[in-house]
Formats: C-alpha cells, structure tokens, sequence
C-alpha cells in the first residue's frame, strides 16, 4: 500500500474550520433553491419529516463513510481509494474525478444565473409580475453571450478561491461567508415573517398534514438529502485527508448534518412564509427562486435591498459547494499527476469551461440538441443524479465498511471503546445506507 503523508501546512486550522468548509459544500443550491420548491409541491411537513430522518441517518452514514476514508487515506477520493483498498478501488475512484468536472459542468450554469440575478438586484429588475419575470429569465438563460459570460464569472470565482489552498483559500472563503450567509437568511427570515399572513407559510412547513404523505414525498424527500449533502462524488473524501489527527470525525459529521439541516429549514423560513403573505403558489417549482421570490420583492417596502441580500445568499450558497467539487479534481491533478496547484485549477478550468459550454447554451441555441428527449444541461444532471452520485455513495460505503474496515473504524475514537457502538456504525453504513442508495437509483430510473 502506498502510505502518504500529511503536510501540516496543508490541513485545515481545526475542527471548526473543517466544519464550516464542509457545511458549505454540503448545503449549496441544493438547501436554498432547491429544498423551499420541493417543500412547497410536496406538503410542506410532510416533505419534511422524512427528510429530517434521512438527514441523520443517510446523509449521516454517508458523510462519515466519505470523511473517514479520507482520513484513514491521506489523500484525495483515488489516493485515498488506493492506499486503503488497492489498484481495483482506485479506478473506481475515478468516477469522483468524472462526476466532479460533470456536476461542476451544469451547477456553473446555475451559478452564472445567481450572478445574473445579482446584478439585475443591483440595477434594479425591469419586470415585476410572475408573467414578466418569467419572460425575462428566459431571455436572460437564452441568450449565449450573457448565459456564457455570467457561466465564465462564476467559474472564474470558484477558481480564485481553490487557487489560494485549503487555509487560505476554502477555509477562510467559509469562515467569512457562512456567518455573513447566516446574517442575510435572518434578515430576510425576520421580514417575511412580519408580513400579514405569513404564519400560514410556518404552520405548512411545521405543521403535519398526514393526508398528504406518499411515497413520492418520501423517495423525493431522501433523493435530496443524498445529492444535497455533496456526497457520491468524493467532495468529503477530498476534505477528510485535510483533517489533523485530532478532529473527532463522529461529532463533526453530527455538526455538519445539523447546521446543513438548519440552513435548509431557514431557506424554507426565508421563502414560504412570503409565499403565503402575497399569495404565491407555494408549488411553484423550480421558477419559485427566479420568477416567484422577485415578484414578492417588487411588493416590499425597501424591496430592492432585499433582493440583493436574496440573491447575495443564492451566490454564496453556490459558491461553497462548487468549491468543493472543484476541489476534487485539484486534488487529484496535484497528488496523482503531480501538478501544482495553480496550474492545476488552470487545466481543470479550461476543461471545465469546454464541458460547460454546451450546458449554458441548451437554453438557446442549442435548446434542440438533445439526448434520448433531454437537453445538455438535462443529460448532465441526469447522469450524476440518478447514476453517478448513488454508484458513488454505496462504492464508498463498501469500502468503508467491508474491504477496509479494519483500517477505517479506529479512526472513530470517541466511540472505538465501545464495540456495539462501532457495529451499529458498521451496519448503518454498510447495509442501511447502500439499500436506501439503492432505493433512489432504482427509483430515479424508473421516473
């Protein structure tokens, strides 16, 4: 087995900095676009409860699985793959490195159309109903020159963090946008909140209607905790070779699925309650973010300011997460090939960009191009969420709790004295989680 060490400089500061950097992969769009949508069309409590379930046990199971591997690794998602099960694991490491630069290749889409948002918060929108904003993203998405452009900035942002290293680039990226993301979500939470008829958004969100379980809300509800919390592709992998020995991989997983969780609670505070205020459908889709939200800040006093921060939250909230899947291909360009970092986020976007490219213009000019009916955009999303991402997830879980797990469960030292503690584990990880993954890929298929 190849053994590498861990240079000092290049871990994170400690526990709470490792945290932070993780939450913000984790959450992503994922938390403040995706979950409010996905809670207003599927009954809002009865989205969930089952969500909040699935956090603590598949997203949890996953999370540690991919963070101790790391650790117990010393290195990125194929190194780490190596060292711990052999030459066969890390070629299949290599379906990180492919889903990395796939993922990175759609989400810069989504990224660029935050950018875009933000600047038209900042000179004001020109349309202010459902019906106008509606027309003036789709000529926004289908223009090439800005969907391009605004696709470069984003890319250009993510690369500019990644080049500055694990301290002075991701960590001190997190540790300044986390707080301020925290800061805005509550400024927007408080406002929506002292809107007339809002408390009607809080009892949809909190308030348990049973009628409206199904198991579409639950298959939906455990799709989105998997692909929300960053995990399949080896973004945590990545992260855990930068932990020092004296990070508690338990509790830190624990923070990361409870502040993760918290951030996506506080997104559906931030917009469902102002949803019911002004009498917005609150199953809105997708469109509830880039449509429905500024047609609801064209109504509030001061509404502008409000966009601002909104769109601000949305920026940062992609930002961290793309972060993290870049990360994934860095560190494989400077372990495996040898690259320095710099010129290894130069490669990796320019790559990125030619990938990317064709993912920004399916809304226009090549809208007609398409793939068994989906678009480019559409086929890459396919194609991780429903294949990459849970083959990811239960290749990590094998790994960690068969092939290595005698080298992989003394790395839990606070429950390592605890034998069926450590089987529990063991069977979350390798059994439970593996079948719930299962569950979501057979499932994802078949819709």
């Amino acid at each position: 087995m190849i053994k590498m060490a861990r240079p000092k400089e290049k871990t994170f500061t400690g526990k709470a900095g490792f945290i932070l950097a993780s939450v913000g992969a984790a959450i992503g769009l994922g938390a403040i676009w995706k979950f409010p949508y996905m809670a207003g069309a599927e009954g809002g409590a009865a989205f969930l409860i089952p969500y909040i379930f699935f956090s603590f046990t598949l997203a949890f199971g996953l999370l540690l699985a991919e963070i101790t591997l790391g650790k117990a690794g010393k290195g990125g998602i194929v190194t780490a793959y190596r060292n711990l099960g052999g030459p066969f694991w890390s070629v299949l490491g290599y379906l990180g490195i492919l889903i990395g630069f796939v993922v990175l290749s759609f989400y810069s889409v989504v990224g660029g159309w935050c950018l875009m948002y933000l600047f038209e918060s900042i000179v004001g929108f020109s349309a202010s109903t459902p019906q106008a904003l509606g027309s003036l993203f789709g000529e926004l998405s289908s223009s090439p020159s800005i969907s391009v452009c605004a696709q470069v900035g984003f890319l250009a942002l993510v690369g500019f963090v990644v080049a500055f290293g694990i301290r002075g680039g991701i960590e001190l990226c997190s540790k300044i946008l986390m707080p301020l993301l925290f800061i805005f979500m509550c400024i927007l939470i408080v406002t929506g909140l002292c809107q007339p008829g809002a408390w009607k958004g809080v009892e949809y969100l909190f308030m348990p209607d049973f009628s409206k379980f199904s198991w579409k809300a639950l298959l939906d509800a455990m799709g989105l905790v998997f692909f929300s919390y960053s995990v399949g592709a080896g973004c945590m992998v990545t992260y855990g070779a930068y932990i020092d020995k004296k990070t508690d991989l338990i509790s830190s997983t624990f923070w990361i699925v409870t502040l993760s969780l918290l951030i996506s609670l506080m997104a559906g505070l931030m917009i469902l309650p102002a949803n019911f205020a002004f009498g917005m459908d609150p199953a809105a889709g997708p469109g509830l973010t880039f449509i429905t939200m500024p047609a609801i800040f064209s109504m509030l006093p001061a509404g502008q300011f409000f966009a601002i921060v909104f769109f601000c939250c949305l920026v940062v909230a992609a930002l961290t997460s793309a972060v993290s899947m870049l990360e994934i291909d860095i560190t494989w360009m400077v372990q495996e090939l040898k690259l320095s970092r710099p010129v290894a986020v130069a490669v990796c976007l320019i790559f990125m960009l030619i990938l990317s490219v064709p993912c920004a213009l399916s809304f226009g000019v090549l809208a007609d191009v398409k793939f068994f009916g989906k678009t480019v955009f559409d086929s890459a999303d396919f194609l991780v969420s429903n294949l990459g991402l849970p083959i990811g997830g239960i290749i990590a879980c094998m790994l960690c709790a068969w092939t290595a797990w005698d080298r992989v469960h003394t790395e839990w030292t606070t429950i390592a004295a605890c034998p069926t503690r450590v089987k529990i584990m063991r069977l979350i990880i390798g059994v439970f989680c593996p079948a719930l993954v299962l569950a979501v890929l057979i499932s994802g298929l078949i819709n």
